[in-house]
């Protein structure tokens, strides 16, 4: 299991599209028709050889909407890259995991968990083929050249009520070892990365940072304040989201 995407939910998709992608210094986006299907619009950013995304709705009554009238715009998602999607559902089907949505293509296998049944964020867990696509993020994508193409999603971190029954349950539908203590968090080791469970802040439970390691920690965090982002140790807040950097 790795990190392969994270996605933001925003009432307005393009301003915050834009000032992500002058943050981070990203190439412009992919706009997945498919989304569609959700009730939604969105923009997909290549990070590395992950994603970033922003869905927003564009109709009433998504998912997504309903998320940001309770919470506001925060993060909305994880996609986790498995090699055995087949073990995978099975170990679901035994722990009686629903699925609220299911894809099975020549290129990426595909299935959202029921965020009841998961707790936090709605996550999916997904198989490309061959290993190193990825559908979601366009036709076309490729790594940025230079050290931006090595940059990456190291971490996310959610807010809940009982961090550690969380983690717990997580670590069971993902096949993961059990969590260990990382501070005052919870955390999941996965492949080049981690999801730490902490307590939720006052709006309730859900995804309440992002960890990224980048090519020039300065130069990110320098537009960052130029914006006039709420800036806090070595990171600001986006869209109602923490984003702490780190130097790759």
């Amino acid at each position: 299991m790795r990190i392969r995407q994270i996605v933001f939910a925003a009432r307005e998709l393009q301003p915050h599209a834009d000032r992500l992608a002058s943050l981070l210094a990203l190439e412009p986006p992919f706009a997945d028709p498919g989304v569609a299907e959700f009730g939604l619009h969105n923009a997909v950013f290549v990070f590395g050889d992950q994603f970033i995304e922003i869905v927003s709705p564009a109709q009433a009554g998504t998912t997504a909407g309903r998320l940001l009238d309770r919470r506001g715009d925060g993060g909305y998602m994880l996609i986790v890259q498995t090699d055995a999607f087949d073990r995978d559902r099975a170990r679901l089907d035994a722990l009686g995991v629903r699925r609220v949505w299911e894809k099975d293509l020549p290129d990426i296998r595909a299935m959202h968990l029921h965020p009841k049944d998961i707790g936090g964020a709605i996550v999916s867990i997904d198989q490309p083929l061959p290993p190193a696509s990825w559908r979601w993020g366009g036709p076309g994508w490729r790594l940025q050249p230079g050290r931006a193409g090595e940059q990456r999603i190291v971490g996310v971190t959610l807010g809940a009520d009982d961090p550690a029954a969380m983690a717990r349950r997580w670590a069971q539908l993902l096949g993961l070892p059990g969590p260990m203590a990382h501070g005052a968090a919870q955390r999941l080791v996965l492949e080049g990365g981690w999801v730490d469970f902490e307590p939720a802040p006052p709006r309730g439970e859900g995804i309440t940072g992002f960890t990224l390691a980048v090519a020039d920690r300065d130069a990110v965090g320098a537009r960052a304040r130029a914006a006039g982002l709420p800036l806090h140790g070595k990171g600001f807040d986006l869209m109602g989201t923490g984003i702490e950097l780190r130097a790759l």
